[in-house]
């Protein structure tokens, strides 16, 4: 799968099958997930910010 491509939408997961223990590890690797996409903003936004103040746009 190309790395830049978006995920391909999913559906909606029944969470009734899951037991409180598993809610909360899938919990914590969404977090890690969440906290991963908003490094990769960052360090998208701060490359275009060097790349704008470069050709002074």
């Amino acid at each position: 799968m190309d790395e830049d491509a978006p995920a391909p939408p999913t559906r909606p997961v029944d969470l009734s099958r899951f037991s409180v223990a598993d809610l909360s590890a899938m919990i914590e690797d969404h977090t890690r997930e969440i906290e991963r996409l908003r490094a990769a903003i960052a360090a998208k936004t701060a490359h275009r910010s060097g790349a704008d103040a470069l050709f002074k746009r």
